[in-house]
């Protein structure tokens, strides 16, 4: 780790999280770990608002993972239609069910390993999953990565590479924070002109 580059990293860090909103992101507040793996991995490709709206309707109609992982995929599907890639989904969220009930006893494994093993489960859902639960890990979704380039943390293109490079940027104590605080950023500016002019401030550093 350069100890410089981290003091300018972690001052530009801490700005980008005074410089957000607070909102409630797909993975947070829910009250079973099985709600926060599939809220999450609902949440790629779409909108955290929407997102947390879908779920909980979701969760109220199949409120336990045994009446998720036997529900019919229509009826998933059906609750997931304003969803982006709502039929990919559906289904995942079906076999990721059983695949819990059936190899996991109904738990998430804290895992990583294990976790992608998960239909719809990524290495970006994992991370997040697991930072979510108090884990050292960086979930780098496209916020993440594009925020990450402007400020020149990484000169990477590729999610995996990306993250890497910040767990080499940052010490571990660092890295659950990193994720909710570069897309709550990503979130707060929806014009790319005015993210932009804000992420060039703050490399200045």
């Amino acid at each position: 780790m350069d100890k410089e580059k981290y003091i300018k990293a972690i001052k530009q860090l801490a700005l980008l999280k005074s410089k957000s909103s607070r909102m409630r992101l797909a993975a947070e507040d829910w009250d079973k770990d099985w709600k926060t793996l599939i809220a999450t991995s609902m949440s790629a490709q779409s909108r955290d608002e929407v997102t947390i709206k879908i779920a909980t309707e979701l969760f109220d109609r199949f409120p336990t993972l045994e009446k998720l992982a036997s529900a019919k995929y229509l009826d998933v599907l059906g609750v997931l239609k304003s969803l982006n890639y709502n039929k990919t989904k559906a289904k995942n969220i079906i076999a990721c069910a059983k695949m819990l009930v059936n190899d996991f006893g109904g738990v998430v494994p804290l895992d990583f390993e294990k976790l992608i093993q998960l239909p719809g489960v990524g290495r970006k859902t994992a991370n997040v999953f697991l930072s979510e639960y108090g884990f050292d890990a960086i979930g780098v979704d496209a916020h993440a990565a594009y925020i990450s380039k402007k400020l020149n943390w990484t000169k990477n293109k590729v999610p995996e590479k990306i993250e890497f490079d910040l767990k080499e940027l940052f010490p571990k104590k660092d890295w659950k924070r990193i994720n909710p605080i570069l897309v709550r950023f990503g979130k707060t500016y929806t014009s790319r002109k005015e993210k932009d002019k804000v992420l060039s401030e703050i490399e200045k550093i």
